[in-house]
């Protein structure tokens, strides 16, 4: 699969509980009534000094952190759209959208300079998750983040089942060719666990408690929905004044 590499403000709305696991239901209508109660009522409608109108306008806008070089996110950090995804590497239904969806988004908008992908570990199924997590992280200070992700997604997984324990985690950073005694001490480090603490608690200040979970610009999409529901929210954004 080809893949481009590529805040502090005010806190945005609650998003309320995920529903991933309710299985690819198209949420269209949910998501249009997300966008209206998103809209802050107790600000001034013009623009902050040196801030865009549309950025004003997006209650999400300080979420994307647009970092050059940021191992965990896909395309350019000036890309007109964000896409930034919570998600949990145990949950079945982040698996179907790495699978199905992804790899056709990444193709047809990130590698065309259009969309940005920004990854947010929110590890609410178990301690393999928050395992699972850390390793991810791990492979990333080493450059292979995307690729340990690939492995993770590679198949369906039973929840807690022992197939993301340690001896697994160390098996696919062997196959990958990481350095094994950096990424022990990497997925150990403190700098991993208060970079997954610190989506984690992006995530709790929307009130995600589930995944998977989409801000695309300004559009919320909760659940793995399809292709065609992100394109939609995409190609609307990109034909926007």
């Amino acid at each position: 699969m080809t893949r481009s590499r590529g805040g502090a403000g005010k806190t945005p709305p609650p998003i309320r509980k995920a529903a991933g696991w309710l299985g690819p239901v198209v949420v269209i209508a949910v998501v249009a009534v997300l966008a209206i109660i998103a809209r802050p009522t107790d600000q001034p409608t013009a623009p902050a000094a040196g801030t865009a109108g549309s950025q004003q306008e997006n209650p999400f806008a300080e979420l994307a952190r647009r970092t050059p070089g940021d191992p965990v996110a896909l395309g350019e950090p000036d890309a007109p759209v964000v896409v930034i995804e919570y998600a949990d590497f145990q949950c079945p239904f982040c698996g179907k959208h790495a699978r199905e969806t992804a790899p056709r988004l990444i193709r047809e908008y990130v590698d065309q300079g259009l969309v940005r992908i920004e990854w947010r570990d929110l590890p609410y199924l178990g301690d393999e998750s928050r395992a699972a997590a850390g390793a991810a992280r791990a492979a990333a200070a080493q450059g292979r983040f995307w690729e340990f992700h690939d492995a993770l997604y590679a198949k369906q997984r039973r929840v807690n089942s022992g197939t993301l324990n340690d001896a697994a985690l160390r098996d696919i950073a062997s196959q990958l060719g990481l350095d094994l005694a950096r990424f022990d001490a990497d997925r150990a480090s403190a700098v991993t666990r208060e970079a997954i603490d610190r989506d984690q608690r992006e995530a709790a200040s929307m009130g995600l408690t589930g995944t998977p979970a989409f801000i695309v610009g300004d559009t919320p999409i909760i659940g793995a929905q399809p292709y065609e529901a992100f394109k939609q929210a995409i190609d609307e954004q990109l034909d926007a004044p």
